[in-house]
């Protein structure tokens, strides 16, 4: 079972061409169940540009599900304050999605706020809401939360502030049972385990993975990759593997088991 992760793609930037013939070939070779996509689908929160992602989206066949990011909001005023997520909800009716398989359970948070200009937080509601689901969810099924800020910093450049209270994000996720939380917004990719840097954790393994850029909105920018995650869901183990964008194809440049 697998789970396709982009991320920042920055419809309507330079350059915003979502994919080629090399990701409908991953998409082939891989079969995955389903396509999160951690937001920014949008440069600037245009109508056009928020449709034009979720088409190109939506003909690459497997089910999407979509949050979200900083700039899928409106630039505008009033517009970003009194309707932030009229034209994503045209699209994708809900901002905080639900996905559910026999095998898999998928969350999305909304990480973006319209007073925030990079920077994000969780409702306290969502967050609680998302911490029940886990919880009553049966402990077969694996756990997928994504949302566009992330909770670990990227190995490189790190200006970017992580999610805003994320120590406590962490704790209700953790105790809800999530075995994966997925992010971008970086355009870096990254992929630790907890008991990698809390030692104090419980004995169930909880991995951040954090999504290369999809777009590359500013090309010459030092330390942005470009790319895409794969996440693999078998019985005993969890996988992420990174595919980042070289000579027009998508090479398979990381890969990592996580024991379950």
């Amino acid at each position: 079972m697998r789970v396709l992760h982009l991320s920042d793609l920055h419809l309507g930037s330079r350059g915003d061409e979502v994919g080629g013939p090399g990701l409908e070939e991953l998409i082939e070779r891989t079969s995955p169940e389903l396509i999160v996509v951690s937001g920014d689908l949008a440069n600037r929160g245009r109508r056009e540009q928020i449709e034009q992602a979720t088409a190109r989206l939506r003909s690459l066949g497997p089910k999407v599900v979509a949050v979200p990011g900083n700039h899928d909001l409106p630039y505008s005023f009033p517009g970003r304050f009194s309707h932030p997520w009229r034209e994503f909800e045209r699209q994708w009716a809900t901002t905080e999605p639900i996905h559910r398989s026999e095998q898999l359970l998928v969350v999305g948070l909304n990480s973006a706020r319209p007073w925030r200009q990079q920077s994000g937080k969780l409702r306290r509601a969502s967050l609680e809401r998302t911490a029940r689901l886990l919880a009553d969810t049966p402990p077969e099924v694996f756990r997928l939360v994504f949302l566009h800020h992330h909770l670990a910093c990227a190995p490189w450049r790190a200006r970017k502030r992580p999610l805003s209270g994320r120590r406590n994000v962490l704790r209700r996720l953790a105790e809800g049972g999530v075995d994966l939380v997925a992010s971008g917004h970086i355009h870096q990719s990254s992929t630790i385990e907890r008991h990698e840097f809390d030692v104090g954790a419980g004995l169930r393994p909880l991995i951040f993975a954090t999504a290369p850029g999809f777009g590359r909105p500013r090309p010459r920018r030092q330390g942005e990759a470009h790319g895409l995650q794969l996440y693999g869901f078998d019985e005993g183990e969890i996988s992420v593997e990174t595919y980042i964008w070289h000579e027009g194809e998508l090479r398979l440049t990381g890969a990592r088991r996580f024991p379950r």
